[in-house]
Parts: C-alpha cells; structure tokens; sequence
C-alpha cells in the first residue's frame, strides 16, 4: 500500500477458494470468513484485488464476483472488485517483452523446470 501511496490505507492477505482434495487444509484465511471477521469489527466496505490472476476467468468470477460479493451482500458491507490486467495493452506488451527477452538470451528453459536464478533482468541475472 505504501507503494500505491496509501501507508495508513489498511490491508489483508486472504485466500479466495482451495484447491486438491478436502482432507488435505488450504491456506487461510478464506475471504468470506474473512468478509465475517471484518463485518464483525465494524468494517463497512471492502476492495477485493484478486492478485494471483491474470483474467477474469471462471474462479475469480464465480468466487469473488458471486460468493464473495453475496457475503458482502448479506453483511451490509460495500464491496468492488478490482480487475485483473486481463488483455490491457499494458499488461500484454509486458508479457511479450518478457518472452522475446528469453528468447533472444536462448534462456528459454524446459517447461516446468524454472529455476531461481534463470530469468534474466535488466541488471543481469536474478
């Protein structure tokens, strides 16, 4: 937030579905118990920035535009939900520097075998 020039602006990490099988835990905390905890200490809105995505596929829309908007919803909160960089220009332009990046260092490794260390910045190796 300091970065977005919002220090005091206060912030959470949660977690908006799971994944695997039901008897192995998931990360949490879960955004609508989270909607809940937040409701409790009085909190009346949220901006929920689904960060781990790229589009606005079928988790992140049925997830947070339906559940957890719905928890919202029915807590009294306000609730929006920021977009994902998705096909902005920005976005893509960035992806294919970083791919012609790679390619044209012939770094490019095999798929699923990145490693620490094998993407190139501008300063040299990472």
């Amino acid at each position: 937030m300091a970065a977005l020039g919002a220090p005091d602006l206060p912030w959470d990490l949660v977690w908006q579905s799971r994944s695997g099988p039901p008897h192995v835990p998931w990360l949490e905390p879960d955004v609508n118990d989270h909607l809940r905890a937040l409701a409790d200490k009085g909190v009346t809105g949220v901006v929920v920035s689904p960060i781990g995505f790229v589009s606005d596929h079928l988790e992140v829309i049925w997830d947070l535009d339906n559940e957890a908007a719905d928890t919202a919803r029915r807590l009294g909160m306000a609730y929006a939900r920021a977009g994902t960089p998705g096909t902005d220009p920005r976005f893509v332009a960035m992806v294919r520097d970083l791919v012609r990046e790679r390619v044209g260092a012939g770094t490019l490794p095999a798929q699923g075998t990145c490693q620490t260390g094998c993407c190139i910045s501008k300063g040299g190796r990472s």
